[in-house]
Parts: structure tokens; sequence; C-alpha cells
């Protein structure tokens, strides 16, 4: 029986698309710290969470290399669509809000994430447990933590187990075709990590005194990564005040120095264009405003997006790709009137 972290050749077949078209999706997309990825053991990527498939998107596309994720177990129930997302190598984990007895069915998940980092497969699970469309980070699950002490338990005597933190960093949450940048940061060692504190302690540390140690590194890190702000009650102030100077690596992106009137101007004489790529690609847009009118949280918005345009910009590739592209970036720039006007 096949498992999910072996070669798939249909999988392969549309990888290299799904990764290229993501990519097209951002006006200025960047990935940063790809030296920081070990190449001597076992990877479990963890990014933050703040969209919906598309961070997971982000993690896929970093290297060449096949992994595997997680999502929530709820969404498995299915039968059809639990075989789709296991092709799409996801596997489901309970969660702590689905009631302590449904987390301990999570024995299996877990053994399966071993046998995958095993295999040298890299893993990645999003350790906040749910998304917040926020330069912030929710306190991290325990999950992460006992899938890399199980798996250095097993192997960690014949390669490291990493935890490696990842920040993503949307320059719109609900909209495609902004910025993305992609952080890696310095990995954690975790077979390192593990007997450095057991080397420091008076006495033999227990299992959850590891993780609490580990939770609070990772913390730390991933933190590093992000555009962070501490604290909700001044949160509109502090991010204003991040995005107005952005630390490295978020002010890699050059800014156009063009005047703004000009930009209008600009738009103003393409207003013919705008209306024959308006026209050409209406059928798309109409029929994703309408999905868009459907979808309750708006940190869906650009994960359904992506996936509509996916499917429907290579049926019509020649035809309206081209046209997609200019109405994207003309919605763009009125977005960023209307904010500059706020």
């Amino acid at each position: 029986m096949a498992r999910i972290q072996d070669k798939d050749k249909v999988y392969e077949f549309f990888r290299p698309f799904v990764d290229w078209m993501f990519r097209q999706s951002y006006r200025r997309f960047q990935y940063v710290g790809r030296e920081n990825i070990p190449t001597d053991g076992a990877i479990i990527f963890a990014p933050n969470h703040t969209n919906a498939l598309c961070d997971a998107l982000c993690i896929l596309g970093i290297d060449g290399r096949r992994k595997v994720f997680v999502a929530r177990a709820d969404i498995f129930k299915n039968p059809k669509r639990a075989k789709l997302l296991n092709f799409f190598k996801i596997m489901p984990i309970n969660r702590v809000r689905d009631g302590l007895d449904e987390v301990r069915k999570n024995d299996e998940t877990l053994d399966k994430a071993v046998e995958v980092l095993n295999d040298d497969v890299p893993f990645c699970i999003l350790p906040e447990g749910t998304h917040r469309p926020k330069h912030s980070l929710l306190p991290l699950s325990k999950g992460i933590f006992r899938i890399a002490l199980r798996a250095n338990e097993k192997f960690g005597d014949q390669k490291p187990v990493y935890i490696v933190p990842v920040g993503l960093e949307y320059g719109d949450y609900f909209h495609l075709w902004d910025s993305l940048t992609v952080n890696i940061g310095k990995p954690i060692n975790v077979t390192q990590f593990v007997e450095d504190i057991q080397a420091k302690a008076t006495e033999e540390l227990t299992q959850p005194q590891i993780i609490n140690a580990l939770r609070d590194e990772l913390t730390l890190r991933m933190r590093e990564q992000i555009m962070w702000v501490p604290d909700d009650e001044h949160y509109e102030e502090n991010i204003q005040k991040l995005q107005e100077n952005p630390p490295a690596p978020f002010d890699k992106f050059k800014k156009h120095r063009i005047p703004r009137w000009v930009l209008l101007i600009g738009l103003i004489l393409l207003s013919p264009i705008f209306v024959i790529c308006a026209a050409v690609t209406l059928p798309i847009w109409l029929i994703w405003f309408i999905i868009r009118g459907k979808i309750k949280d708006p940190a869906f918005h650009n994960s359904v997006q992506y996936l509509w345009q996916l499917i429907c910009i290579p049926l019509l590739f020649f035809i309206q790709a081209p046209f997609w592209m200019f109405f994207q970036e003309y919605l763009y720039q009125v977005r960023k009137f209307r904010r500059a006007k706020e």
C-alpha cells in the first residue's frame, strides 16, 4: 500500500506548475534564508499561520522536495475529500478544541509523521493550530514538539531532528497580487537541544518540561521571522510604524519612486485597456466574486482565489492570462490609492 510520503507520478507532474502559479499570484515574492535549511537530518517546518492553503503553498515551494502536511481532522470526515487531501500529502490531526478524547487518537498521526521524517521527507505543521490574519503569534500547540521528540527517540542517534522556524509576511491578507516574504530562520537542532538541557539539569527532565523549553525557544525564533506586534491594544499604531520602517528582511522590496499622481494619470490613460481586460476576464471574476461572497472567513479568500485561478487560467491561458495580469495590477494600484487616502 502506498504511503503518503511516497513519490506519486501525477503529483510530481503537476507540482512545478502549482509552485510557479503560486509565485505568479503575487506581485512581489521572495524567499529569504534558504541557506538555513539543514541538509543533514530530518526537517520539520514551523511557519506562522495567517492564511489558509497559501501558508502551506509557501512551504511547499521552498525547494523541490516533496513535503507532508497536517490539517485539522474534521475536514477528513468526507471520504472523497479525505482521498483528495491524501493525494495532496496532507494528514489529519486532532486539536485540543476537538476534545481530549479526540486528541488521544493522534498517536497514529504522530507515528506516521515520524515515519515520514525517517524517510527524509520534510514535514510541516502550523504550530499555532489556527489561523489569525495579524502580525502576531498565538500560543504554540504541543503537537509539533511531540513529533520532534518521538522522532528523536527513534532515530536521533543516527541523524539529528530539526525544527525550522518560518515567518510568512503577506502584504495583504485578503487579496492576492501584493507582496509575500517567506523568511526562514535558524533551525533548532532538537537532538542537541535535548542533550544540552538534560546535561544542565540537576535531575532527569520529564517530557512536558522538555516540551515547554522547546516551545519557549521556538516561540522566540518564530517571532524573529515576522513583523511581530506583541499586543492587540495598540496593534494598528505599532504595525503602521513597522510597515513605514520595515526591519530586515522585509525592507528588501524596492519601493517605486514614481509620484502617485503620475501613476493615477497612467491608470486613466490605460483605462481603455483596463476595460478590455475586464471584459475578457469577466467570466472568471464574476464567478470568483460569487464564491467570495459565500466565504464567511476572509482569511480563506486568498486560498480560494488561488485555487480558482489555478483551474481557470490554464483552460484559457493564451487568451486570458495577459489580461488577467493587467487586471490584477490595476486593482492593486486602486487599493493602494484608497489606503493612501485613509
